[in-house]
């Protein structure tokens, strides 16, 4: 997915800081959790009716950035 980190947003007034995504208070981490415990997309977009099938891809890709740069 080209340019993922428009669908991510950093702002020290919203949940501290903590990456969400974009337009939402829905942090990162918790798409990168609801995925762990297996939660398929339908499922998390049926919950989270903001959110879009890219958001989804941009958490993960995002999360996947962090780690490789550990």
């Amino acid at each position: 997915m080209e340019n993922f980190m428009n669908r991510i947003e950093i702002n020290p007034k919203i949940l501290l800081g903590k990456p969400i995504i974009h337009m939402t208070r829905i942090p990162v981490e918790l798409i990168v959790k609801l995925v762990a415990q297996n939660w398929k997309e339908k499922e998390i977009l049926k919950e989270y009716p903001c959110l879009k099938k890219e958001d989804i891809r941009a958490a993960l890709l995002y999360a996947e950035k962090v780690i490789e740069g550990e």
